[in-house]
């Protein structure tokens, strides 16, 4: 049962750590492997992660370009040829849609980001959309079925 307090490392799994400045019959005296001379053979120093010695440091090299604004709205873009393949499919019956409905029919990926609804495609039945923003096109094309879209 006192095999537990017996247990020992593989032979060559640990490596016993290197001690360096301590004199030359160790291997490691002189240098203490730090190299002749220069700023890391000195002691207390260091420089930053990107330091490049001297040398103009890459995010300085490299040429800055492009511009993105803050501003910018990104839409979920929903076209009506999709709204009228999903009603073909009968994967819904419904004809009121909104963000919580297309996104469990899985034509957006997002229920809080804003959605646009195109006009490419034809649109054979009557829907009532609830969205953010629409194309001209997009909005006849419902109208002329009899349907609404109202924005949000």
């Amino acid at each position: 049962m006192d095999f537990l307090s017996k247990l020992k490392y593989a032979e060559g799994s640990r490596k016993k750590k290197k001690r360096v400045g301590r004199g030359e019959g160790s291997g490691h005296g002189g240098q203490a492997t730090r190299g002749m001379n220069g700023q890391m053979s000195r002691s207390g120093a260091k420089h930053r992660a990107w330091f490049e010695g001297g040398q103009m440091p890459l995010q300085r090299r490299v040429p800055k370009y492009g511009f993105t604004s803050p501003f910018k709205i990104y839409y979920q873009v929903i076209n009506v040829s999709d709204l009228q393949k999903v009603i073909e499919t009968k994967k819904t019956n419904e004809t009121e849609f909104n963000s919580e409905i297309l996104h469990k029919l899985g034509l957006i990926k997002s229920k809080n980001k804003p959605i646009k609804v195109l006009g490419n495609g034809n649109l054979k039945i009557k829907v009532n959309l609830e969205v953010n923003a629409c194309s001209n096109s997009a909005k006849e094309k419902v109208e002329a079925q009899g349907g609404t879209i109202k924005l949000v």
